[in-house]
């Protein structure tokens, strides 16, 4: 089964607001911690290591054509 990249949200920008207002009066090594949990989590939950592995390139990817 091939990562899922087609929103699922019914409301994607509330999520990502969600997000955003979680790192909210953290410091940048806090809100680094913030998201190294937070990945760790959602990666058990999925629990694929090939659909993590795919989404990790494809993030990594998405940030490397930025700079």
């Amino acid at each position: 089964m091939p990562l899922r990249r087609d929103p699922s949200f019914s409301d994607p920008d509330r999520i990502y607001n969600t997000i955003i207002d979680a790192h909210r009066g953290l410091s940048d090594a806090e809100s680094l911690s913030l998201n190294a949990g937070l990945v760790l989590l959602l990666a058990n939950h999925i629990g694929d290591e090939g659909i993590v592995r795919e989404a990790i390139a494809i993030a990594r990817a998405s940030v490397m054509s930025m700079g």
